[in-house]
């Protein structure tokens, strides 16, 4: 039998550990005691309407609902080591928020929190805003529709990501990523994507000083650039641009087609390079 928790404030360590089967609404995770781990092992708990300001609320949690939930900066590393999760129109403003978990659905919500997402699988974001440094940092299998994040070091040495209808605002994206493919968003940054393998960027707009260096495997289908200067140094690619790019300089291989380009430098190079560029 499902039981219900209403209008109760708790801030004593683990005051409801391997709580299962429970909805617990309304309540403040807060106070002078300033416990840990409140809920730490819970089975199968829906949060609504709650407030947490108390550091490692959710870990190893298996099987819960955050709606309309309310987690300040003191809400630290809030969610570790979880399994099958929902959250929807909340807010997650701790650092550290998720880490080490698996199967987590997030939509409606807002997110600031540096090192958010890390060593993590199986997790979607849609409708969402994000400020966080090195978001999502050495995770598997995750995807955001509809984002808008704001960041610095964002899906490093990541696999298996999508993103679509999406705005990244951020530095150096996708260092060292495989199997990434991005369609119709904005990515503004600098460095984007080196070292990366198995780039695909479908219908995006792409800002930012040397992007797409040392890339394995990068297709780039009707997107254009704007302030990319020094673009493809020494990446295999396969290129259509519309519009013009500032500068491309040696790439390794494959073929990068535009409308126009500023500067193509060839020559210094400490590798052999045989990429093709052609002006339409």
């Amino acid at each position: 039998m499902e039981t219900i928790i209403e209008k109760r404030q708790f801030d004593e360590e683990r005051a409801l550990y391997h709580a299962q089967d429970m909805t617990i609404r309304n309540c403040i995770f807060a106070g002078p005691a300033d416990g840990e781990s409140v809920l730490k092992e819970a089975r199968r708990v829906a949060l609504e309407q709650c407030d947490f300001s108390l550091r490692y609320p959710l870990w190893h949690v298996e099987g819960f609902t955050l709606d309309g939930c309310r987690m300040d900066e003191k809400t630290r590393a809030a969610i570790w080591y979880a399994k099958d999760g929902v959250i929807r129109r909340s807010t997650l403003g701790g650092i550290k928020a998720v880490r080490e978990c698996e199967n987590i659905v997030i939509s409606d919500s807002r997110i600031v929190s540096q090192e958010f997402g890390w060593k993590s699988r199986g997790v979607s974001l849609t409708d969402t805003d994000v400020t966080a440094e090195y978001i999502f940092f050495d995770s598997r299998d995750v995807a955001l529709e509809r984002v808008h994040m704001q960041g610095k070091y964002s899906f490093q040495y990541m696999e298996n990501l999508t993103i679509a209808d999406s705005v990244l605002d951020t530095k150096d994206a996708f260092w060292h990523s495989k199997n990434v493919t991005v369609r119709n968003s904005v990515v503004k940054g600098e460095y984007l994507a080196w070292f990366s393998d198995g780039l695909t960027l479908i219908d995006c707009k792409i800002i930012g000083t040397q992007p797409l260096c040392y890339c394995k495997n990068l297709k780039l289908v009707n997107c254009t650039m704007e302030g990319t200067d020094l673009s493809f140094e020494y990446s295999d690619v396969e290129a259509d641009i519309i519009g013009h790019v500032d500068s491309v300089k040696n790439p390794r291989s494959g073929l990068i087609t535009l409308d126009s380009v500023g500067e193509v430098i060839l020559g210094d190079a400490v590798m052999e390079c045989s990429g093709k560029v052609v002006v339409r």
